[in-house]
């Protein structure tokens, strides 16, 4: 999956043209790399919330918030027409923001969920890590927006999968080291889709950041034999590597 991120080291879309030209830049790279690897590429189309919460400062509140949805529904467009896949990264800022931006945030993702629903799109969540909490929020969000759950994927989720934690919600779990434990020992109580991700980002002043490619297939052969050690039955440690990369992806990504 290959996921639209602001180029916070230039200068953030001003306007919808500004985001046609900011989600050009994406598509064309999804193409080249089909092109050129023969590779399978979904595209996650979306405006971060970071760079909402940044352009309050310059435009205030108001006009960020109208530019933000202006962009949501430009990706909704584009994913209507098959050229990406799912909404996102969408969310609310993942680190502490006076109290008039947070509930700014929410009244602005309830909008969001609720055009996802509008549109019968996945969206993938970029929020931030309040544990249990989190989980319970965005699922009462999603509720109230007539968003399925299984349709909000919170990525660069705890490894945590269990139905008590997520609430319902679809994720996809940052595959650090420790996440094999925890996914063992919850994986047999989750309900709802989840996968493996690393987050990877492509900058060359941060090598490998935020984990590297390697990363998800190492991490799958240490969640084979971590659950057939925990007394899993082989078919059905296959069942659930089939739904983690290749099932669930296709069903929440819509490819």
């Amino acid at each position: 999956m290959l996921v639209h991120k602001p180029a916070f080291s230039k200068s953030l879309p001003t306007d919808s043209q500004g985001y046609r030209e900011a989600y050009s830049e994406t598509i064309s790279m999804a193409e080249e790399i089909r092109r050129n690897f023969d590779l399978e590429v979904g595209l996650v189309l979306g405006p971060h919330p970071v760079s909402w919460e940044n352009q309050i400062a310059e435009f205030g509140l108001k006009k960020s918030t109208e530019l933000h949805l202006e962009a949501v529904s430009l990706a909704l467009e584009h994913i209507d027409s098959g050229t990406a896949n799912c909404l996102g990264e969408v969310g609310r800022p993942h680190y502490p923001v006076i109290e008039e931006t947070w509930e700014a945030a929410n009244e602005m993702l309830l909008e969001i969920l609720s055009m996802a629903s509008s549109a019968k799109t996945s969206v993938q969540l970029h929020v931030e890590d309040n544990g249990e909490g989190t989980c319970k929020e965005l699922s009462q969000l999603c509720r109230s927006a007539g968003l399925p759950l299984d349709r909000a994927i919170r990525h660069y989720a705890p490894p945590n999968i269990s139905s008590e934690f997520t609430h319902g919600l679809s994720a996809t779990v940052n595959v650090g080291k420790g996440s094999i434990a925890t996914l063992t020992e919850t994986a047999g109580r989750s309900s709802a889709p989840w996968g493996m991700e690393t987050d990877f980002l492509d900058d060359r002043n941060r090598p490998g950041a935020v984990l590297g490619p390697k990363t998800v297939p190492k991490r799958t052969q240490e969640l084979v034999f971590s659950l057939l050690s925990s007394g899993w039955e082989e078919s059905k440690v296959e069942s659930l590597m089939q739904n983690i990369h290749s099932d669930w992806p296709k069903s929440l990504y819509g490819i």
